[in-house]
């Protein structure tokens, strides 16, 4: 899931190009890099306590308010830096042509191919339908003809599919029926496999790549920048906090003003009943012990689905045009943040490494967490319902001590030098 190390060592002229590439580049800083991981390894722990954190309470609280802000935005924050990713991978500032080009888009192939493995067999598992890898593989495929585009190119693309897509994916769940899913899901093979089919991958499931790929897209955008650049830091400084202030902020106008907001609150579960929040689809534990449950709880998530109001909605999941708008302005602001934080204020470096270990092994880090949830013993120590304050605590603390102790001796996390490894085929592509 990332190149960070592959960029760290690269030669002057191209992050990860061989020797035959057309395109010269310059090298990434590290203070750039290191805010990328940052960042990565604040995605995963968002993922974290959606999975295993408290669910809401009727007074609220910090765990709410992190569950809140987490929920939805973590896993949209995962997808701009997989954007971000590819560009580390296809080149940074000037795409890579010729030769490496192509290597570049095979090495992003076989990625899509390896997490497309991995994540059906999760979906096979009692975690069914909620883990994100193997929508990243199809991300990864679409984000194909784009890895040439520029900046501003890719900048208009994502406005245009956060303006778009939401509204076409509302018309295009609207026309399917039980008997219009059930013929398609027959003659796609994923979907017998694993339960998560292309439907699912492109616009039924919980990242459908229908409008998730606008995250995709500016994360793309964000890599072909200088984010070290003054002047750059300081537009992103305007955009972010403008895209969460413009999603948020007229979702919750136009709600209010339309009557849409009681309406939504109308339909929603009550929050002193957190089981009937739960998604009754979706099973999760292991052995006998597996228990309905969603883990990725949108707040409201259920209101992608038939309800039109969902369209004015910014709550999490519900994938309206403005819940697109406020949680790419939260991955802007974040990632320039730590960016910015790790080039000027030099003392938070070292405090920050166990953080910084994190996110150089995500895609690790975010497996195991899934199979420890599996391999919880017993329904009442499996989440949700042993979701806690004190659960979320130890996964975070267990991940960051073992990407600690792994980091002192690898440079790489094991399946980051799986897919390293796997990459290495792309040598061969002539």
């Amino acid at each position: 899931m990332t190149e960070i190390e592959t960029a760290k060592k690269a030669p002057p002229r191209s992050l990860s190009a061989p020797e035959s590439a057309t395109a010269t580049e310059r090298p990434a800083p590290v203070a750039r890099l290191v805010g990328v991981d940052l960042a990565r390894a604040l995605a995963v722990f968002g993922m974290f306590a959606v999975h295993v954190g408290p669910f809401p309470t009727p007074g609220g609280g910090v765990g709410d308010w992190f569950l809140g802000l987490a929920s939805g935005r973590a896993s949209a924050l995962f997808a701009t830096l997989a954007g971000f990713s590819l560009m580390l991978i296809a080149g940074r500032h000037e795409p890579k042509t010729g030769l490496a080009g192509r290597q570049a888009r095979a090495r992003i192939v076989i990625r899509a191919v390896i997490l497309l493995v991995l994540g059906s067999a999760l979906a096979m598992t009692n975690f069914g339908g909620a883990g994100i890898l193997n929508f990243y593989a199809l991300y990864f495929l679409l984000a194909l003809p784009l890895l040439r585009l520029r900046a501003r190119t890719l900048a208009i693309i994502a406005v245009a599919l956060a303006v778009v897509t939401p509204q076409l994916a509302f018309g295009l769940r609207a026309l399917l029926t039980e008997s219009i899913v059930k013929s398609i899901d027959a003659y796609d093979p994923i979907a017998r496999l694993s339960g998560v089919g292309v439907l699912d991958l492109l616009l039924t499931g919980l990242y459908p790549a229908i409008t998730w790929m606008t995250f995709v897209v500016t994360g793309m955008g964000l890599g072909r920048l200088d984010l070290t650049s003054g002047a750059v830091q300081r537009r992103l400084a305007m955009v972010g906090p403008a895209l969460i202030g413009f999603g948020y902020g007229v979702s919750w106008l136009a709600l209010r003003l339309s009557g849409g907001d009681q309406k939504i609150t109308a339909g929603m579960p009550d929050m002193k009943d957190p089981g009937a929040m739960k998604d009754p689809g979706m099973t999760v534990g292991s052995g006998s012990g597996s228990t309905s449950g969603s883990f990725d709880m949108p707040v409201g998530g259920g209101l992608g689905g038939p309800d039109t109001w969902g369209l004015l909605a910014a709550e999490p999941h519900t994938g309206s045009t403005f819940d697109l708008i406020g949680s790419i302005g939260i991955a802007i602001t974040v990632l320039l943040c730590l960016t910015v934080a790790m080039d000027r204020l030099l003392w938070l470096r070292r405090p920050a490494t166990p953080i910084i270990a994190v996110g150089t092994m995500s895609l690790t880090l975010y497996v195991a967490h899934i199979l420890v949830i599996l391999a919880l013993p017993g329904e009442a120590a499996t989440p949700p319902q042993s979701a806690s304050a004190a659960l979320l605590l130890w996964f975070i603390l267990g991940a960051t001590l073992f990407a600690v102790i792994w980091s002192r001796f690898f440079r790489r996390g094991p399946l980051e030098y799986l897919l390293n490894g796997a990459t290495k085929l792309a040598n061969h592509v002539r």
